[in-house]
């Protein structure tokens, strides 16, 4: 009598033997079933791994594949009721080999499975962490403005594209129109996403690296302003309740003209320039591969935004270069660290990206992009993205 599949996390070893007899593992009913008492539950968490090694220790390797094979089938067809169990096939690992350890310096072996721990607690501290670099961001964009050079002595430098591209004074506006649809875009995604609480931290502690090296480059070296436009004068802010008023006026407007912010001198590098090609790389990282549209609008969305960055005169060719090029290697690097974990094998790489480490030590490999509904109602919706 064939043994049904369906809900095999309630098998019961009785259930498993007759598995194993119609999968044509008879022989092993006695071992497995009788000896070690091996149900539903247990029987999805066994790997190829825990066939070779004692206490079972089969000695067939045309069986110990086989039925590594046949346990890897059964994984699949009930991966749902796995996440249930809190495994994720990713963890176990069954026809690679198995789970995926490392060790510590200490000499302790961490095995980690494939659920993927939210860790709230870790993305309030990388929120926290942002808006601090942003605060301190709006200080420094206070004190550089305080030491723009006189545009009568160093007028603007040479820029080939500003040199040939007429002002188009509404762009810059536009590129920051640009810049809040990518926001709205990205607050989808990251509302429907199951592992949105990993994704707010990586985005939160991506802008704010960035943007602490930033704060560095824009401080370390003024540069004259792009454009005999730009209204700028040193000195603007005497006293220091002055410079305070205008932190917190920076800060809270999240210096966008749009919000009545206008700064001078932070032009190594482009912030804008940041916030659109990094909310771009969210989105097209965290959204299927099929979903051609949604990648496509985001592109445009970032290419069109820096263009206008540029066709505005607000920054030099050069800041917006070096900030699409900070912000897509320290996205790629962040990433191909986190989806190979590579960096718990390097002693060196925990020193040097101690942020890092902390924020993804727990998190199993690749994040896969799945979705549901984050309310309790309505039901169509639960029904409609799961």
């Amino acid at each position: 009598m064939a043994v049904s599949q369906s809900s095999v996390s309630t098998w019961s070893s009785k259930q498993v033997s007759g598995w194993l007899k119609q999968e044509g593992f008879g022989q092993y009913v006695e071992l497995l079933c009788s000896k070690h008492r091996v149900d539903g539950p247990s029987l999805l968490t066994l790997r190829e791994a825990d066939l070779r090694e004692p206490p079972l220790s089969l000695t067939v390797l045309g069986d110990i594949k086989r039925l590594a094979l046949a346990l890897r089938r059964l994984q699949i067809q009930n991966q749902k009721q796995m996440e249930e169990l809190g495994i994720g096939l990713g963890g176990l690992g069954a026809a690679a080999g198995g789970d995926r350890c490392h060790i510590h310096s200490t000499g302790d072996r961490k095995c980690l499975l494939g659920r993927l721990d939210p860790e709230l607690w870790k993305t309030v501290v990388s929120s926290v962490y942002v808006m601090l670099v942003f605060g301190f961001t709006s200080f420094v964009m206070v004190i550089v403005h305080d030491r723009v050079p006189d545009m009568t002595i160093y007028p603007p430098l040479p820029d080939i594209f500003l040199d040939s591209v007429p002002r188009i004074p509404w762009a810059f506006a536009m590129a920051e129109a640009c810049g809040l649809i990518l926001v709205y875009i990205f607050l989808l995604v990251l509302l429907l996403h199951k592992h949105r609480s990993i994704i707010l931290r990586r985005l939160c502690s991506l802008i704010g690296t960035v943007f602490l090296l930033r704060c560095v480059t824009m401080f370390v070296t003024s540069l004259s302003v792009p454009g005999q436009h730009l209204q700028c004068s040193s000195k603007m802010y005497g006293d220091t309740w002055s410079k305070v008023q205008r932190v917190l006026a920076i800060w809270s407007g999240f210096g966008m003209t749009l919000n009545g912010v206008d700064t001078c001198g932070d032009y190594m590098f482009s912030g804008h320039t940041v916030v659109l090609t990094i909310l771009n790389f969210f989105i097209t990282e965290y959204t299927p591969r099929s979903w051609h549209l949604i990648h496509t609008i985001s592109w445009v969305l970032n290419l069109f935004g820096i263009f206008f960055i540029l066709a505005a005169h607000e920054h030099y060719s050069i800041d917006v270069f070096i900030a699409f090029y900070i912000t897509t290697r320290l996205f790629l690097y962040y990433h191909t660290l986190a989806n190979t974990r590579a960096f718990q094998h390097s002693r060196r790489a925990r020193i040097w990206f101690p942020m890092f480490s902390f924020f993804e030590c727990n998190v199993n490999g690749p994040v896969h992009n799945q979705y549901n509904w984050p309310f309790s109602g309505p039901a169509c919706m639960k029904t409609l993205i799961g």
